[in-house]
């Protein structure tokens, strides 16, 4: 067996079924890194308590992430996966964390100013404090890597500057700062053509839809605006119908595609209708998969269940270690 090259941690806020943007931004790097990385990936549930309104489908949308992550290929025979608020040695860390994050650092984070101006009515604690939260999710773990698109890296640095403060506060070196593992994430546009695939702005085409749903997102997919004839030629760069071929189609396929929307021997439905049949043709063992472990959602809950333990084993272990190094009464027994 090949020896891992480290501990890879990551994690994502429950949002239900999963669409083919986080399918081609996180979920088919989480899958692929498990090759080479002992990984730890979090459906982070309690972070998701800083936004939400209602909890009503808190459940089940960590039901639906976690069926969709399996399904596409997320092994826990390989990596640990679990629920966030299921180790809550992580809410214990993030309140020893805070006491060495100045108040000012997190104000000034981009992310608060953003997280603001999406929730102007409910600017809790929580979002304040969101980005030690984070950290102590990686850093409980003792992730050495944590993969991140390039825009990513300064909420990784706020958590390298969390270790490096406490372990000067308290004198030690227990915390270990995680690196970047940059990847390149592709901004997967929605069905708009204009905006990032989301579930809120409704233009994402989620991976457990049946071939009969994914074509009919697909059929509504914008394409080239200056292609308003089907005898005017089309420029494939802009048309996001393209994008997405160059992912799912054939390479010849592709090349052919090309070739003739810039001539105009090929309408923008044909176009369409051949991704459609791509997608679902490059679905089909996803949704297979996906349907046998929906008979027996049991299955899925004891991988969780299985996950939080292994989880808790590393945790306790990093928790011990932090309450000796700051000094707490019995700590040391």
């Amino acid at each position: 067996m090949t020896e891992k090259l480290g501990r890879v941690f990551s994690g994502a806020r429950p949002t239900g079924r999963q669409h083919l943007g986080n399918y081609l931004g996180a979920i088919k790097n989480y899958v692929a890194l498990q090759k080479d990385y002992r990984c730890v990936y979090c459906i982070v549930d309690i972070h998701a308590l800083t936004t939400i309104d209602t909890t009503q489908d808190l459940e089940l949308n960590t039901q639906e992430m976690a069926l969709d992550w399996l399904a596409a290929g997320m092994d826990p025979e390989q990596s640990i996966i679990f629920v966030q608020s299921h180790v809550l040695e992580v809410m214990e860390l993030h309140t020893i964390l805070s006491m060495v994050t100045p108040l000012g650092k997190l104000t000034a984070l981009p992310t608060f100013k953003e997280k603001i101006r999406d929730n102007p009515d409910n600017v809790n604690y929580g979002l304040v404090g969101y980005p030690v939260l984070m950290s102590a999710d990686i850093l409980l773990y003792k992730a050495d890597t944590v993969p991140v698109g390039i825009d990513q890296i300064p909420h990784l640095e706020f958590a390298r500057e969390v270790v490096r403060s406490f372990n000067y506060h308290y004198q030690t070196d227990i915390l270990v700062e995680p690196h970047p593992k940059v990847t390149k994430i592709p901004k997967v546009l929605g069905i708009d053509g204009e905006r990032k695939m989301s579930k809120s702005l409704n233009n994402h085409i989620e991976l457990a839809a049946t071939p009969e749903e994914t074509e009919k997102r697909v059929m509504q997919m914008v394409t080239d605006p200056q292609r308003i004839r089907l005898s005017d030629p089309g420029d494939p760069d802009v048309c996001n119908v393209f994008t997405l071929h160059k992912i799912f189609s054939p390479p010849d396929r592709v090349s052919q595609i090309n070739q003739d929307c810039r001539k105009a021997e090929i309408g923008c439905v044909e176009c369409k209708r051949i991704l459609a049949t791509n997608l679902n043709k490059h679905l089909e063992p996803f949704r297979a998969k996906r349907a046998e472990l929906e008979k027996d959602p049991d299955f899925v809950k004891d991988i969780l269940l299985d996950g939080a333990i292994r989880a808790r084993v590393i945790a306790s272990e990093t928790m011990g270690q932090v309450r000796e190094a700051i000094g707490f009464y019995g700590a040391r027994e």
